[in-house]
């Protein structure tokens, strides 16, 4: 991934944030036919030091567990917030008009080699922790869903189709291109633009590229 120096993130706390927010990765694998491409949410694991493990699963009927070529890396790509920043945004087009449009976005890429868990009493234990962490998120308790809610012989059914995957990672990578190239004036602006168009997208992207002036605009909110 090309990174410039300013755009560099390599905070692994940083890093592992933004893949507990955003754990729907992108896992590309090279196979005898060329790239293959999967997209497979994931949890991650701080341990083993430093860097991490990542966990997730794939459907037995989906090749990529038997067709990757074990002697290439395997890579995971998170995608965290982005959004359309608009040159009308920076007071410095008041001042000369040398500015364009661009993108902003905050992406992690994480390398290591693929390990396959065929092994029901280990999708047991990842399904079960995936489904305490994600329910556990959920504002009305009563409606969150346990592994037990359903029948032993159904759950044992749906673990048996599919395969459980582990990376180590050996590598992890972030880019925040996040107006970190910009005069502060500018910065300012584009936080500004970011917060009146009030999406989720734009929201989150205006803490990123100025979390002071979002704070102050979430208490005017309140």
């Amino acid at each position: 991934m090309y990174t410039p120096a300013h755009f560099n993130e390599d905070r692994i706390d940083v890093l592992h944030e933004l893949i507990r927010h955003h754990p729907l990765g992108t896992l590309i694998t090279m196979t005898a036919d060329g790239l293959n491409a999967n997209h497979v949410p994931f949890m991650i694991d701080p341990q083993p030091a430093p860097l991490g493990l990542l966990r997730g699963h794939v459907a037995r009927n989906n090749p990529v567990w038997q067709t990757f070529d074990a002697n290439v890396d395997a890579l995971v790509v998170f995608q965290g917030p982005d959004a359309y920043i608009s040159p009308s945004w920076y007071p410095s087009k008041q001042q000369h008009g040398k500015v364009v449009p661009t993108w902003n976005y905050a992406v992690v890429h994480v390398a290591g080699p693929l390990v396959i868990r065929d092994d029901v009493n280990w999708m047991r234990d990842f399904l079960s922790n995936v489904t305490d962490h994600f329910e556990t998120a959920r504002s009305t308790t009563s409606l969150r869903w346990k592994m037990y809610d359903a029948p032993e012989d159904y759950l044992q059914t749906m673990m048996r189709a599919v395969v459980g995957i582990e990376i180590p990672m050996a590598s992890i990578q972030g880019k925040w291109k996040v107006s970190q190239n910009r005069p502060r004036a500018d910065r300012e602006g584009v936080a500004r633009g970011l917060i009146e168009e009030s999406g989720n997208a734009e929201d989150a992207m205006a803490t990123l590229v100025n979390p002071a002036l979002q704070a102050k605009s979430l208490q005017a909110k309140q």
